[in-house]
């Protein structure tokens, strides 16, 4: 089954719910903020869906920019920006889909189409 990060008041979060109950595809929800990934599950994630780590972060998310992190990731390294996101769920980008073979960031109706369909 699917699992999916998700953070309720997050309207992309609940587009991409109602897309999987559309399309009729079994899916977990995960609260984000209250049972986040930890280090060692992001670094699955992160090797499983051949993404670059940035698209890992929630950039327009208030935690994100009162950190300075987009001028800050680049001078860091990948395992201390894995473990800044274990920190906060609020800094991963939502939602995070993870599924059998692979693990996709945010919602993008054609990857998640090309993916799960």
């Amino acid at each position: 089954m699917i699992k999916v990060y998700c953070y309720s008041r997050c309207t992309t979060c609940k587009k991409a719910l109602k897309w999987l109950d559309e399309k009729g595809i079994a899916h977990e929800v995960i609260d984000i903020k209250a049972d986040h990934p930890d280090e060692e599950t992001l670094r699955n994630y992160y090797a499983v869906s051949g993404l670059p780590l940035k698209r890992f972060f929630n950039t327009s998310g208030i935690p994100y920019r009162e950190m300075g992190l987009s001028k800050k990731l680049s001078g860091m390294s990948e395992d201390e920006q894995l473990a800044l996101l274990a920190t906060d769920g609020m800094l991963v980008k939502r939602p995070l889909v993870v599924g059998d073979g692979f693990v996709l960031t945010g919602f993008k109706e054609d990857e998640w189409t090309a993916k799960m369909l």
